[in-house]
């Protein structure tokens, strides 16, 4: 074996025979001229003893990140069975090979064509070969051997974090973590110091320091305050190859942030603070705001406000806003100028959470004295009494005293007060009071039964300002006297059978009193003095406000007397007494042997086999009410026959009466006769209408004889002519079609309606005096005259 000034490296042959390596030729490199061999050693078929097998070196070495321009020489493989001349072919598989690793099949030698990173790969693992050119069979078995990347100082240490944040309280001691940064190297660790890192601070100094090889942080500084200086920042370093020169760095910030605690007291910017609040002030509102000052923040800062002394102690209380850490200051009893109208008082504030580390810089609370001034304000009266409660007898007479209130303007200057009731609590105006001297008094009767309680509300009011005024309730309650005499307590009517005993008990009686009693009511039963001696009946008194009616006879007759009024005095024992006089009914009716009621009615027993009363009065019924419909029935249709054809009475149409006869003109002498028109005395004057049912109110009137020969347009003229202003002619047109065209169309319209067309105009103004029916015919042609004048 021969050995050169670099690593030999060996790969070991599984066949029992002797290794060797061959002398290499020189090459360049950029690197030491080292030449490195890896033999494959073989055996021959022939030699079938074993050997012993040593270990070789199977690994190459390789610098990372080469930067010549040729290839970078690896090394070289050898078999003990290349005798040189060109008959072994060497092969090269496994991690990169024909890619970052190639072999000179020939010669066995290896070369590197990339540029190789230890961080992206540090070891590959390849396979050698020899095989037969003319035959390709291998000649060796296959070799692996390992070609290992050397680390060079390439890359500088990274931080975990672009940027730490860490917190720690203020006025913390010498020495505190804070917080610990790391920095990692992509070197080889293994390999020289290129990936041993070191810490060092750059900038914070002299507030924190760092542990070079953990890298913790820490304070370097005593009591940093966080009012004065909140927000740190720290530059970091992290230097590779220990620290030495030449070593990479880099670089990281950390952002350090005092939080509170609290070492700050509050105070009162000022010692003295004055409000003014008039004293109509509400209870509960606010009189002023004060405020303490505490350079500490969120609960450490939080304030808690209280009255400690004062005169004003009671009569104002004091609260912290949540929101402003102020002390609210507000009423809690009514002020009064006139009583008292300075109030000195002393506040403290207290911090909520104080910390017993820092105890010893002195008491965490503040205090402030509190002047608040009362200012006069116009004020209502007062009342000497929030209500008044009165007593009045329900019998007292009208206009008598029944109490007195009493208000008071509390202001100095006493303004004087006017007294009225408010009418909307007593509609019925039963009390007035005295305006000026508040005396209540009666001005309508009191009823106790009818009303026990009335509530009224008393309004006073200052006369110079009556809006100033106040109100109080006044609660008038109505004493009974004894004015409501006894009576029964519901309506008695009972019967006596006709086989009744003497001395029988027939009815009880009791009796009610609307008055109220103390001591209980007492009342006395007796009959009234007409009946005492004359009766069928007795009373007798129970003495418990009952008393019983028995009678005195043996059997009664219904057919005599069928019914007893028997009149009952009661009386009460109050003064003045009471009395009522109540009559009792009593009916003698039938009964059986048991004395069960049979019958009452002793028109039932004289005609057994008649109709009761209730059943003749119901039949008389039926008969009236047949009799009514048929009388009714009656008129009707008379009233229906009497009816003009146009039935509304607000119709003013013209009523066309059709004959379905239409003429033949001039020519046709048998549809109508057109003589008749032109004889007016050939027409019978005892025709009526056809348009109306007959009837005679007005006698006909007698119309002057046309001449002969008269024109049909002249006749019809003459005739409309007396028609308007015939007053028993109806409210409409009556339209007769004569089926005569007369001499074209001069004649024009027949309508009455179309006479205001003609040249004698009249007045239709009478049609108002007529009555509702022409009312509609009146405004139709005054309308129409207001027209023709416009």
């Amino acid at each position: 074996m021969r050995t050169y000034h670099c690593f030999w490296l060996l790969l070991w042959a599984g066949q029992p025979h002797q290794s060797f390596l061959t002398p290499l030729s020189k090459r360049t490199s950029g690197f030491p001229e080292k030449e490195k061999v890896l033999v494959l050693s073989g055996n021959s078929r022939q030699d079938l003893h074993r050997s012993k097998r040593s270990w070789m070196w199977n690994q190459f070495f390789l610098l990372e990140e080469y930067t010549g321009t040729d290839y970078q020489y690896v090394g070289k493989l050898h078999s003990d069975q290349d005798k040189g001349d060109g008959s072994l072919k060497y092969i090269l598989s496994g991690d990169g090979a024909g890619d970052l690793f190639i072999i000179n099949e020939n010669t066995g030698d290896i070369q590197a064509t990339k540029r190789l990173d230890r961080e992206e790969k540090p070891v590959y693992i390849l396979r050698a070969q020899a095989i037969n050119r003319r035959t390709g069979r291998p000649v060796e078995p296959e070799s692996e051997f390992i070609i290992k990347i050397h680390d060079i100082n390439d890359n500088e240490p990274m931080f975990t974090k672009d940027v730490y944040n860490a917190s720690i309280p203020e006025m913390s001691d010498v020495g505190t973590f804070v917080v610990q940064v790391t920095a990692t190297d992509a070197d080889d660790p293994t390999y020289g110091n290129s990936a041993k890192v070191v810490y060092s601070i750059l900038q914070g100094q002299p507030y924190f320091s760092v542990e070079s090889e953990t890298g913790i942080i820490k304070t370097a500084l005593l009591n940093m305050d966080r009012e004065n200086r909140e927000q740190y920042q720290v530059v970091i370093q992290a230097k590779d190859m220990g620290g030495q020169m030449g070593g990479l760095s880099g670089t990281t910030t950390v952002n350090i942030t005092l939080t509170d605690v609290n070492d700050n007291p509050p105070r009162f910017p000022q010692s003295t603070y004055q409000f003014r609040t008039p004293e109509s002030t509400p209870l509960d509102s606010p009189v002023g705001r004060i405020k303490a000052n505490d350079a500490d923040v969120d609960e450490n800062a939080e304030i808690e406000y209280s009255i400690t002394e004062g005169d004003g102690y009671d009569m104002f209380g004091i609260t912290t806003d949540k929101d402003t850490q102020e002390g609210i200051i507000t009423v809690k009893k009514a002020l009064d100028f006139e009583s008292k109208n300075l109030y000195i008082l002393k506040v403290e504030a207290t911090n909520t959470h104080v910390d017993p580390r820092f105890l010893y810089l002195g008491p965490f609370k503040d205090s402030a004295t509190v002047r608040i001034q009362v200012e006069d304000v116009d004020e209502p009266p007062m009342f000497s009494r929030p209500a008044y409660i009165m007593e009045v007898k329900e019998d007292v007479p009208l206009n008598s005293i029944i109490g007195t209130v009493t208000a008071q303007d509390p202001d100095a200057a006493k303004n004087p007060v006017k007294y009225s009731v408010d009418r909307h609590t007593d509609m019925d105006r039963v009390f007035n009071i005295n305006s000026g001297n508040g005396s209540i008094f009666t001005s309508k009767p009191l009823d106790r039964e009818m009303l026990l309680w009335h509530n009224i509300t008393v309004i006073a009011a200052e006369i110079n300002n009556p809006k100033q005024s106040s109100r109080v309730p006044v609660f008038i309650k109505v004493l009974d006297v004894n004015d409501n005499a006894p009576e029964f307590a519901m309506f008695y009517e009972t019967f006596v059978c006709e086989n009744a005993k003497a001395d029988q008990l027939i009815q009880t009686l009791s009796a009610v009193d609307k008055d109220d009693s103390h001591n209980g009511h007492q009342f006395s039963f007796s009959l009234a003095p007409e009946a005492a001696s004359s009766s069928n009946f007795t009373l007798q008194d129970n003495r418990d406000n009952t008393a019983g009616i028995f009678t005195r006879k043996t059997r009664y007759n219904r057919h005599e007397t069928s019914t007893y009024f028997l009149p009952v005095v009661i009386s009460d024992n109050d003064y003045p007494i009471q009395s009522s006089t109540e009559t009792v009914t009593i009916r003698v009716c039938a009964c059986d042997h048991r004395g069960k009621m049979l019958s009452c009615n002793a028109e039932a027993l004289i005609h057994p086999t008649g109709l009761s009363t209730g059943a003749l009065i119901a039949i008389l019924l039926c008969i009236i009410i047949l009799l009514v419909t048929v009388v009714l029935f009656a008129a009707l249709r008379r009233q229906r026959k009497k009816e003009p054809l146009i039935i509304s009475k607000e119709d003013i149409r013209d009523n066309i009466v059709s004959y379905n006869d239409e003429g033949g003109g001039e020519e046709d002498t048998q549809a109508f006769d057109i003589g008749t028109l032109r004889n007016p005395e050939a027409i019978d004057d005892n025709k009526l209408r056809r348009d109306i049912v007959p009837e005679t109110l007005f006698m006909p009137r007698r119309t002057a004889t046309a001449r002969d020969n008269t024109d049909v347009r002249d006749f019809i003229n003459q005739r409309l002519k007396e028609n308007d202003t015939d007053p028993t002619a109806p409210p409409y047109d009556s339209l007769a079609t004569y089926a005569y065209e007369g001499n074209g169309s001069v004649a024009e319209s027949l309508s009455s309606l179309e006479s205001v067309t003609t040249d004698g105009d009249q007045d239709y103004d009478y049609l108002s005096d007529w009555g509702p029916r022409f009312k509609k015919l009146a405004d139709m042609y005054g309308s129409m005259d207001s027209d023709k004048d416009s």
